[in-house]
């Protein structure tokens, strides 16, 4: 009998079940009493304590969004206060979020350059471009913002990858450099031994991930030149959804001593 109820119908009836208000999607503004559950169970992201991975209640049940999405957001929105001082920045965003990236693009920055690294069998949107984040084709000090969202844990040079995203950012300008990071693990875990996609999920907790960055990723920023502040503000914007333990790693790109 449940089959013949419209898939249309059955999602109305879900969003009227989970409606609340003890969350709202910043995206889709859409209200609701808890979150829907995302991500898969893996061992080793419960051992490892791991942020911004494995099961857990993150989803919005109306639009998908993610928490850690709805975390870059955030800051965006409330921190930056992007939205409210015109739209002449330019932006670089590596495999850019749906519900973010739509609300980039039509804001109009004077610059906005989505790109990922395209794989066989996947299709991507029209502005997004096919770039090799080790080999980023734009001159040095372009960009005044980076948005960089659980693309490094895909890297094996990721050091590598941090240097170019320092290289084409303005001084003066940020990155937004997230990560799922070990809450427990003081070094960052990585095998490149390990290559097989079932090996990778027990070992690392997905398949195309290739290490577990502890708390020593802060580290790693800062040796690729970048100045980190490591802040959170999940708690105080706790309403959209987010992760209360998820942190924001910023990196900032230095002015040149003769310009401060």
């Amino acid at each position: 009998m449940g089959n013949l109820i419209p898939d249309k119908i059955k999602r109305q009836a879900g969003l009227l079940f989970h409606m609340g208000r003890k969350y709202t999607c910043p995206f889709c503004h859409y209200s609701s009493r808890d979150l829907k559950p995302i991500g898969i169970d893996v061992p080793v992201l419960q051992d490892k304590q791991v942020v911004g991975g494995g099961k857990r209640f993150g989803g919005c049940y109306k639009c998908g969004s993610y928490d850690r999405e709805r975390l870059v957001y955030a800051f965006l929105k409330e921190k930056m206060k992007i939205f409210d001082n015109g739209n002449e920045k330019s932006i670089l965003h590596i495999a850019p979020e749906h519900n973010l990236s739509k609300i980039l693009l039509e804001f109009g920055f004077r610059e906005y350059i989505c790109c990922d690294l395209f794989a066989p069998g996947y299709t991507y949107p029209k502005h997004v471009l096919n770039i090799n984040i080790l080999n980023i084709p734009y001159s040095d000090h372009t960009f005044d913002l980076v948005i960089c969202n659980h693309v490094l844990e895909h890297i094996p040079a990721d050091m590598r990858a941090m240097k170019e995203l320092k290289r084409v950012l303005k001084p003066g300008g940020s990155a937004i450099l997230q990560v799922p990071i070990s809450k427990n693990s003081l070094v960052t875990y990585e095998d490149f031994s390990v290559t097989e996609p079932k090996q990778r999920v027990t070992v690392f907790g997905q398949s195309d991930h290739i290490r577990i960055y502890g708390q020593d990723y802060v580290n790693r920023l800062e040796e690729s030149g970048f100045k980190v502040n490591r802040i959170n503000i999940s708690r105080e914007f706790i309403h959209y959804g987010l992760n209360p333990d998820e942190d924001l790693f910023i990196g900032d790109r230095q002015l040149p001593s003769i310009l401060r």
